[in-house]
């Protein structure tokens, strides 16, 4: 290699140390946070559970009847007297409970929504759902508590997640393959960490990618359903243009019974009221799901005329909606039952030891770097 050539590969090497360096110093408090909150929201389901925050129905009489969903969301109403249903939602997993959301208007702020539980057979309620410290561990994870704007911060710091491996790849990838996979070195505290480091980012780096993927597609969930609306959803309810929102809405059991011939094969995941985010403010908006593992994250759109229950639409989703859709399960593991998860927490912990030892080795080398300046000596040292 002559002169010219290494001067080249050592700027290469510079470039990309400077930006694997900077890009996981930024996030690195932010990833930690995102990494610790995660953690426990990986058993979510199963925590609020045992906290009572996920109640569940007494088990039915073997050909037990269902009580009409336009019973329950009386009964609903009922339980919250002022307030107007949003939503009313079916739990795949626990199909004789149903969850109504009701809020102080129509389109009012999620954080104000309301979620209670009710007996499909009886119509009792069950209780309150979603609350507690899960709820607090879930909105530090996708916003800090700051709207929108905090979702975009956490997915930019997603992004800079993703620059971080790959640059930590190029950049460490030429040292490492000159020692065999899981070498530990004992020569200090530094080349330990060091190699702990690089063995504990092989591990999870395919992990980390797919988890810090989707996060950041999850964090523009609110722009994605905005482009929907704006175009497909506007296309949808085009012959309603200059129209008033119903009076008088239509039987829910009437609109859900017409939204089943209209996706025959198909299950009912949840009801969106006229005047919400997911829907307009003429037509009952019913989503539909499928009954595999995967089908049963894609959803499709059954629009209804809020006053007659009559199909007015259905159509697929767009190809960027589904991704959103798939990825948010797989962000957190929520495919594969059990087994996966304690896979996805295992991966938590080992990143959450990557970034604390990436934060480490910087700031020994920094000291290091600061040492030797005061003694005289070039300050410039291998990475390693």
């Amino acid at each position: 290699m002559n002169g010219r050539e290494a001067a080249l590969k050592a700027r290469t090497v510079r470039i990309w140390s400077v930006v694997h360096t900077w890009s996981s110093l930024i996030s690195t408090l932010f990833l930690l946070l995102l990494c610790i909150t995660g953690l426990p929201l990986i058993f979510h389901h199963e925590i609020d559970e045992l906290l009572g925050y996920d109640p569940k129905p007494e088990i039915a009489q073997p050909g037990a009847m269902k009580r009409s969903i336009d019973e329950i969301a009386r009964t609903a109403l009922a339980n919250d007297p002022g307030r107007v249903l949003q939503y009313i939602l079916w739990d795949k997993d626990e199909p004789n409970s149903v969850i109504a959301f009701t809020n102080n208007k129509v389109d009012g702020n999620p954080d104000a929504a309301t979620l209670r539980a009710y007996d499909a057979h009886t119509a009792k309620p069950l209780g309150s759902v979603g609350g507690g410290p899960m709820l607090i561990f879930l909105k530090l994870h996708v916003d800090m508590f700051a709207g929108q704007p905090g979702k975009l911060f956490l997915g930019a710091m997603g992004f800079l997640f993703l620059v971080a491996i790959v640059s930590g790849v190029v950049l460490y990838w030429p040292f490492t393959r000159r020692l065999s996979f899981g070498t530990l070195r004992d020569k200090s505290r530094r080349i330990a960490w060091f190699d702990w480091h690089n063995l504990l980012g092989a591990v999870t780096i395919a992990w980390a990618l797919v988890v810090g993927a989707t996060g950041v597609i999850n964090t523009l969930a609110e722009v994605m359903l905005s482009q929907w609306k704006a175009n497909e959803l506007t296309d949808m309810v085009k012959s309603y243009a200059g129209k008033p929102p119903p009076v008088h809405l239509a039987s829910l059991d009437v609109a859900l019974e017409n939204a089943r011939k209209a996706a025959p094969d198909m299950n009912v995941s949840f009801v969106a009221f006229p005047g919400t985010p997911f829907t307009s403010s003429h037509h009952f908006a019913v989503f539909m799901r499928g009954d595999t593992p995967l089908t049963s994250r894609l959803l499709k759109p059954v629009l209804l005329d809020g006053e007659t229950g009559e199909v007015s639409d259905a159509r697929d989703l767009p190809v960027y909606l589904k991704a959103l859709l798939v990825s948010q399960p797989l962000h957190f593991g929520d495919y594969g039952g059990m087994p996966l998860k304690i896979i996805w927490a295992l991966l938590d912990i080992m990143t959450i030891v990557v970034i604390v030892s990436g934060l480490y080795l910087w700031v020994v080398k920094r000291r290091k770097h600061r040492s030797h300046a005061i003694v005289g000596q070039p300050a410039l040292q291998p990475s390693r």
